[in-house]
């Protein structure tokens, strides 16, 4: 709900605001992210915590997905990549994205590479390293951006509720 302008004598008035574009099948994507996390879980025996959610394109490595960890509250977002070997090195290795942390669209995270608890990489970055908590990285290869962020659920920043009202406020 929104409030609607209300003289200062007058109680605020609100109104129902409705689901738009896709918003309104949130539901049924939620039932189909639910159902492929069982299938990555429960039949690749990756390591997906119930809460991380990931785009329907995302994609985890299934050469070795035991090597497959993603976090509390974390979120790989569109088109990524989550790669845990390396055939023309034989590398077979862990790949772990920590909690709170958001993967942009397009990414793509290598064999061995630790991302630690709140981070967020840019969209289209190829992480070749390890990333401290706390950071934003970007590019190819990805480097460290800022440092010492918070964040909260799904690498979503401090600010950016504020930044939404606002928009509400306006009307955009």
């Amino acid at each position: 709900m929104t409030q609607v302008s209300a003289t200062s004598d007058e109680a605020p008035v609100y109104k129902k605001i409705k689901k738009g574009g896709l918003r309104r099948f949130l539901g049924v994507r939620t039932v189909i992210i639910d159902m492929m996390r069982w299938y990555y879980t429960r039949i690749w025996k990756m390591d997906l915590h119930p809460s991380c959610q990931f785009s329907m394109s995302a994609k985890f490595d299934k050469t070795y997905p035991q090597g497959v960890h993603v976090g509390e509250n974390s979120y790989v977002a569109f088109e990524s990549r989550i790669l845990c070997h390396d055939r023309t090195r034989g590398l077979y290795l862990h790949t772990r994205i920590g909690t709170n942390c958001f993967i942009g669209g397009s990414s793509l995270i290598l064999p061995g590479v630790e991302i630690g608890d709140g981070c967020v990489v840019g969209a289209g970055s190829v992480v070749t390293k390890s990333v401290p908590a706390g950071c934003v990285v970007a590019g190819n290869p990805a480097k460290i951006l800022r440092e010492g962020i918070e964040v909260g659920a799904y690498g979503r920043f401090a600010d950016a509720d504020a930044r939404e009202s606002a928009l509400v406020e306006e009307g955009a």
